[in-house]
């Protein structure tokens, strides 16, 4: 099967938008995370809505078609092995080494811990409950934050090998090579995204704590499963290709419909009343769910036109994705809670934060992470190999 660059770039890509948007969370208005600056603007929601709707569900489909391109049922239990090795180890590395600086920022701003880092590991490594309100997750006495992401994806990848016999069932097959009807590929995926967000969501909040995550595992797994079902299916993928002009449209008008419902209430002048017998909430949870699927369909099919050639950047920021993801949010939480007392101002004070967070991956990366036997495997990178020229090539499978 021919190498698909347009996934490792989108990979990458949605990757580097991850940082941009964890950047953002420190300057939005009225949205929780660890740290919070004094710099916020309300205006900064509407850009990150845009993005914050397809940004997940793209990185878990990105995710399955990844082990779809990969053949994992030629040996799905020895595939299965190296993924625990994989996510795992990195997991359980960052929980307790990288992410355990955001928790302690965190605990500072909030006044739920003491100063002193050396004392606060040392507490943090015991993984007892903390008292409430420290940090993010101190009622499980350590914390994974960002990273719940290789969590679930681990989750995912095991019920993924388990399933994989059922695809010599006949009916697997048929479906395989069925050509799907447009309507189908459009109405299906936006009516099961429409029920996560009209009967689960209301009922079950995100959490990212794996258990009891209802929504969230509603919404990824069946996204992820899908990518792996989709991987090979070059007819599909020539149709998503030839619908990006149509389905680009129908993203934008999706979401401006969700975000005029959303901007409606709160800009209607004093004394100003809009029909009650309209479901406006449902509505705009329907707009949401087309809006995430459409764009991820516009997503994939200008990708296939614009991206599908190899970059000569592409080999190295595929092998970068993973130790730049673990390491991106234990850069910005704490350049965010030192930079916010110095009252720097709206614009020099998120560029510094931003500018440092890119330059600290990179050289934590390039001069310390890909070049260290013992840290690759803690940042998700294989064992470098040299090539039959004698120099070092691209080995690293970046995130699935």
């Amino acid at each position: 099967m021919p190498r698909r660059h347009d996934i490792d770039a989108l990979r990458v890509i949605a990757f580097a938008l991850l940082i941009a948007y964890h950047v953002g969370m420190v300057y939005v208005a009225d949205w929780g995370f660890h740290v919070k600056s004094a710099c916020q603007a309300e205006w900064l929601q509407w850009p990150m809505i845009v993005l914050n709707r397809w940004r997940m569900p793209l990185l878990f489909i990105i995710s399955g078609i990844g082990l779809g391109l990969a053949r994992i049922g030629d040996a799905p239990w020895r595939f299965a092995a190296q993924r625990c090795w994989r996510l795992l180890l990195p997991l359980a590395f960052g929980m307790f080494v990288v992410v355990a600086v955001q928790a302690y920022c965190e605990g500072l701003a909030n006044g739920g811990i003491a100063p002193g880092f050396g004392a606060f590991l040392l507490r943090y490594w015991q993984a007892r409950p903390w008292p409430e309100g420290g940090f993010t997750g101190a009622e499980f006495g350590i914390t994974w934050n960002h990273l719940w992401y290789l969590a679930y994806l681990w989750l995912y990848t095991m019920l993924l090998v388990a399933l994989l016999p059922l695809r010599t069932l006949p009916v697997a097959r048929w479906l395989a090579g069925w050509r799907w009807p447009t309507w189908l590929l459009l109405s299906v995926p936006v009516a099961w995204l429409a029920m996560c967000r009209l009967v689960l969501a209301p009922r079950f909040p995100e959490t990212h704590a794996l258990f009891g995550d209802w929504t969230v595992h509603a919404q990824s797994l069946p996204l992820f499963l899908a990518g792996y079902a989709i991987a090979g299916n070059a007819r599909l993928w020539e149709r998503i290709r030839a619908l990006r002009w149509s389905m680009l449209a129908t993203a934008l008008a999706c979401i401006t419909v969700e975000l005029t419902i959303r901007a409606g209430g709160p800009s209607l002048p004093a004394g100003a009343s809009i029909p009650t017998w309209i479901p406006w909430a449902e509505i705009e949870r329907i707009a949401r769910a087309a809006y995430t699927w459409t764009a991820l369909l516009a997503i994939f099919g200008w990708g296939k036109v614009l991206l599908d050639r190899p970059f000569r950047w592409l080999p190295y920021c595929n092998e970068a994705v993973y130790p730049w993801y673990i390491l991106h949010q234990s850069l910005i939480v704490p350049l965010a809670f030192f930079l916010a007392p110095l009252r720097l101002g709206p614009v020099l004070e998120p560029a510094l934060v931003l500018g440092g967070t890119i330059g600290g991956c990179l050289l934590l990366h390039e001069l310390l992470i890909r070049r260290t036997a013992l840290l690759r495997p803690l940042f998700g990178l294989k064992r470098r190999r040299l090539s039959v020229e004698g120099m070092a090539g691209p080995t690293a499978q970046p995130i699935a």
